[in-house]
């Protein structure tokens, strides 16, 4: 195999890994947008939080996806993804975190999968396929 071609099979792997983890992120964002976030005050008032912190759920499940999406400011972007998983664990998850779910897997499986995709994405960067590459570091 030839440098260009792994190169050419990274790219189109980090832009899979953009628009899984960008694209179903959106979803939850997309949920939140229509129905608000007032719901999570009682979850952030019972861990001794003040309540506009809901508001930061727009920032990690709307802007941080779409900027996933379209490759600009995607470890900065994946980062904040990887904190909101944290945070989603921490306020309504938190006491299933040793639990199995009804079909035997882990209870807080998806939420880990996320955050581990927007590490790895974090660490790897968006590759070439962006809308804006920005300096070369900043890429690859």
């Amino acid at each position: 195999m030839t440098t260009q071609y792994i190169s050419w099979t990274e790219d189109v792997a980090r832009l899979l890994l953009r628009l899984a983890v960008g694209g179903l992120m959106l979803f939850h964002g997309v949920h939140k947008v229509r129905d608000g976030v007032d719901w999570m005050a009682p979850l952030l008032e019972a861990k001794g939080l003040p309540t506009f912190i809901a508001y930061g759920s727009y920032v990690g499940e709307v802007a941080a996806p779409v900027l996933i999406l379209v490759g600009v400011l995607t470890r900065l972007a994946s980062l904040v993804v990887a904190c909101n998983m944290l945070m989603a664990v921490y306020l309504s998850l938190s006491n299933q975190v040793f639990a199995l779910n009804q079909f035997g897997g882990w209870a807080i499986e998806l939420n880990v999968f996320f955050f581990l995709a927007a590490l790895a994405l974090a660490l790897l960067g968006p590759g070439r396929l962006t809308v804006w590459r920005g300096p070369r570091w900043f890429y690859q």
